[in-house]
């Protein structure tokens, strides 16, 4: 999908794409299953930065405006809060312009074992 790994720093993670045609929807704008792919790359980076094995259990994703060729979207994963079983992470994708695209939350459920690189 062109998605590209930025950065996963303890409890965050930032991952990017730009829009290509292939990444256009019937009605020639961004396809939702693009930018919710994208804001899970970011999800799943962050929920596993710490050195334990960690997957989704929950995610949710809402939209706010469409996005158009040529745009570069950027999603930034944030850990909110985090115990020894779950950790809960904020994602926000926006344009290269700044504008929200969307705003996803997600928890993860931590294994405790340790992620092998």
């Amino acid at each position: 999908l062109g998605i590209e790994f930025v950065e996963a720093p303890l409890g965050r993670a930032v991952t990017r794409v730009a829009i290509e045609e292939r990444h256009l929807n019937f009605n020639g704008v961004g396809h939702g299953g693009l930018t919710f792919t994208l804001a899970d790359a970011a999800f799943g980076y962050a929920c596993n930065s710490q050195g334990v094995v960690s997957g989704s259990i929950d995610a949710h994703i809402v939209y706010s405006v469409a996005v158009r060729l040529g745009d570069v979207l950027t999603a930034t994963a944030g850990e909110i809060s985090r115990s020894s079983k779950a950790s809960n992470y904020r994602i926000d994708v926006v344009r290269g312009d700044g504008k929200l695209v969307a705003a996803m939350t997600g928890t993860a459920l931590i294994s405790g074992k340790p992620v092998v690189v």
